[in-house]
């Protein structure tokens, strides 16, 4: 590699959530990298919160879930959503819930989500999250993550990358790397590339405000997310109240509030119009307020037409701009840098070619369009559910508005009728905070894997049921087992160095062939077969290779590749499945 000011493996560029989580992973890896950020500090609007399940099944095997649990909302503090009238009040249907639901793994849907996975989510806005992932990057990476500094450009010549970065003080440098992801949210990398986004931009407008006050009296516990319906004013029904921290629970000292204004509404800019839409929106006009930040910005649902150009590979927001709808955006983020910090270690330890990484376009970029259209159907179906559901629609006028609530809170046949038929439009929301198959369930039909020639479960419309396989090309499903006297998840298995065989009880023989055949090659593989079942069905089967089958697993825990039976040379099948899915 040519030399510039400076040399790395990788160049990040970029230090959001999934910059950050590369970066972390790339020191796991033990990849040498420089993350550059234009910003001088993390973030300091709360927009990304919720790190669902299989973000977290990812901190936990880059050992760093633990420190999130240790700041972020525990399960019985946001594992459910509510709608409401307001607040308070002194109006007759002020402070008044409306439905509420269990979210993200809480309340009833525990039992049930505990047996997909190992962990639970989080909540934990970005103003905390990025501060805490910065400062784990800057330990496991110490000197190589760089605030104020800033791409200004680069060149792609003799199989590497020379960058020019402009620090605070306005000097320059020129780092050569071997790769630039591009993380940067677009906004660097991807206009000067020509790569056609494709969706719909900046479809839908949204303010945000983040605010300190006291909702201790008025606020339910449990609730993260508060969907207000305004009894009195159509304009003020849409808006979300979130909780942001520290602590968690009706006593968090400080909120978000995202509602949709026009271009000359008032409350975009104005201090005073904001207070007053707090204000009124709570239903709370005295409410001692104090604000930390406005932003307005425009929601964008775009996935690029490619991930990589060259020796340049886009992630997160670069790659998929997403509706803030069940936290897809920053979560799929961070699953796109654990695909492709593998494969980079993988090429640069030289144990996989080159063309492994065009599998990482091949594999995300479906998952990127899935949970676009995903999160678009949210945002279209909550505009059904904000006021339709008690029967509002535009054509009601503003006087008749009361008579609907009325009707709704009534203790009469006609009032449960009402609110059964709500109920039914309520529980379509279930795509956004129930939607486990969509946290767990994103598979790669090509890519890094051998087929075994079987079909998919057929998904659930709704996403709310994850159906668990070990069909190539889809996460490794999680069951409890004992190894070597410790509880473990089958996901804890799985080495982030290297494959994992994992064999059956009766499937001895291809431990040492699996050694054999990793020698040969040259690849790292760990073999495992655990002992035991902590509970329910043999774990061998309950993973669908039986007594005598294997699982190839890849380092981000996706299975490669499968077989249910003892062939006869099972080191020949090996070598040659290993050659296939790591392009040598």
């Amino acid at each position: 590699m040519s030399s510039g000011d400076m040399e790395t493996t990788v160049l990040v560029v970029g230090a959001g959530g999934c910059g950050l989580t590369a970066s972390i992973f790339l020191s796991t890896l033990g990849i040498d990298h420089l993350l550059i950020e234009q910003r001088p500090e993390p973030a300091r609007l709360p927009k990304a919160h919720y790190l669902n399940h299989r973000t977290m099944e990812i901190f936990r095997q880059h050992g760093i879930a633990e420190d999130f649990y240790a700041v972020g909302a525990p399960l019985e503090k946001f594992g459910k959503v509510c709608w409401q009238t307001t607040l308070a009040g002194k109006g007759p249907f002020d402070g008044r819930v409306l439905y509420e639901m269990d979210a993200f793994g809480g309340g009833e849907l525990r039992e049930s989500w505990s047996v997909a996975s190992p962990v639970s989510a989080t909540n934990l806005p970005q103003i905390r999250s990025e501060p805490l992932l910065r400062g784990i990057a800057e330990q496991r990476a110490p000197g190589r993550v760089r605030y104020g500094h800033e791409l200004l450009d680069w060149v792609e010549e003799s199989g590497h990358i020379v960058a020019t970065v402009r620090d605070a003080q306005g000097d320059t440098t020129t780092v050569a790397a071997k790769y630039l992801v591009a993380a940067d949210g677009g906004r660097t990398v991807v206009p000067k590339l020509g790569i056609r986004l494709e969706g719909w931009p900046s479809f839908h407008h949204v303010t945000t405000v983040h605010f300190s006050a006291d909702l201790s009296r008025w606020q339910r516990d449990g609730a993260l997310l508060t969907y207000f319906i305004n009894p009195k004013r159509p304009e003020l029904s849409g808006s979300t109240l979130v909780e942001m921290g520290p602590t968690w629970g009706r006593f968090s000292e400080e909120w978000g509030l995202h509602f949709t204004t026009g271009p000359d509404d008032p409350a975009r800019t104005q201090r005073e119009a904001v207070l007053a839409r707090i204000r009124d929106t709570l239903g709370i006009e005295d409410l001692r307020i104090r604000l930390h930040k406005v932003s307005n910005w425009s929601v964008d649902a775009v996935n690029a037409q490619h991930y990589r150009s060259g020796r340049v590979l886009l992630a997160g927001d670069a790659a998929h701009k997403m509706p803030p709808a069940a936290g897809l955006g920053l979560n799929t983020a961070v699953q796109d840098a654990h695909n492709l910090a593998w494969k980079i270690a993988a090429v640069e330890s030289g144990w996989a070619g080159m063309d492994l990484l065009d599998t990482y376009e091949l594999e995300r970029r479906p998952i990127g369009r899935r949970h676009l259209d995903w999160a678009v159907g949210i945002i279209a179906n909550a505009e059904l559910v904000s006021e339709t559901a008690i029967g509002l629609t535009p054509q009601v006028p503003t006087w008749m508005r009361p008579t609907f609530f009325s009707n709704y809170f009534a203790d009469s046949a006609r009032g449960r009728t009402a609110r059964a038929r709500a109920g039914e439009v309520f529980g379509t929301h279930r795509i956004d905070c129930q939607a486990l198959d969509i946290e767990l369930g994103g598979v790669y039909e090509k890519g890094a894997l051998v087929p075994d020639g079987t079909s998919a479960p057929e998904p659930e419309p709704m996403g709310d049921i994850h159906v668990p396989t070990s069909r190539p090309g889809h996460r490794l499903p999680h069951v409890w087992v004992e190894q070597d006297g410790t509880r473990r998840s089958t996901l804890d298995l799985v080495s982030p160095h290297g494959f994992t065989v994992i064999h059956g009880p009766g499937g001895a023989a291809w431990a040492g062939a699996a050694r054999r055949a990793a020698d040969r090659i040259g690849v790292p593989l760990t073999v495992t077969s655990p002992t035991t079942e902590t509970s329910g069905a043999g774990w061998a089967h309950r993973l669908g290779i039986g007594d005598e089958g294997v699982l190839l697993v890849r380092p981000d825990q996706y299975v490669a590749w499968r077989h249910t039976g003892a062939p006869a040379d099972p080191e020949a099948e090996l070598a040659r499945v290993l050659d296939r899915i790591t392009f040598r």
